[in-house]
């Protein structure tokens, strides 16, 4: 089964969500995991069903990270917020870095997240 990841940054958790619900079906057919509090949240405004990792910044960007260097994930919706630096920004930095490394489909904006689910729909 297709697997995708969905992260977002504390600004742009509330864009993911509105993401999810309006491609929900779509993403029903995927096995979805996510960092903690997206996680949470998306179960709580959605009827996704979802593996939900740590928080980011208490490690959960690594841990979707490992899923990569593992192979299982096919793609990463990581909505990022580009004007705000955060505090665990060397794990954001592994994150996109192991994307490129094992050639992982990585969107990190609503256009690209859109590719992104069509894209593994085929």
């Amino acid at each position: 089964m297709t697997r995708v990841a969905l992260i977002a940054h504390d600004e742009k958790k509330t864009d993911l969500i509105e993401f999810a619900q309006a491609h929900e079906a779509q993403l029903r057919e995927y096995e979805l995991i996510a960092t903690g509090t997206t996680g949470k949240r998306l179960m709580d405004e959605t009827d996704l069903e979802i593996e939900r990792k740590e928080s980011g910044p208490l490690g959960g960007d690594l841990m979707i990270g490992s899923e990569v260097a593992e192979d299982r994930l096919d793609g990463i919706v990581f909505l990022r917020d580009p004007l705000r630096a955060q505090p665990h920004e060397p794990d954001i930095s592994a994150l996109l870095r192991i994307c490129d490394v094992h050639d992982t489909a990585l969107a990190t904006n609503l256009a690209s997240a859109e590719f992104l689910i069509e894209g593994l729909a085929d």
